[in-house]
């Protein structure tokens, strides 16, 4: 099943090609995430992340709901540093 996962944006930065990235917090990981198509986030907000792409931002209380109903369905594997 394909799903988006929520993160808190820690960094953002742009590579030389112009692109935008930043740094992710998914539980207890940090993934590189590309934020082309959120171009306005900055570091605090919650973004909904699909194959390494941010593809929505959310606010935290909705992350929060999201992952919870992940970690019920058992769903967060891989997403903890322990995984």
């Amino acid at each position: 099943m394909c799903l988006g996962v929520p993160g808190k944006v820690l960094s953002v930065e742009e590579d030389e090609l112009g692109l935008l990235y930043g740094k992710v917090k998914f539980g207890g990981i940090v993934r590189k995430v590309n934020l082309s198509y959120t171009p306005d986030v900055k570091v605090g907000d919650y973004v909904v992340v699909h194959v390494g792409f941010a593809i929505s931002k959310i606010d935290e209380d909705e992350a929060m709901r999201v992952f919870e109903y992940l970690k019920r369905m058992g769903d967060l594997e891989g997403l903890d540093e322990t995984g």
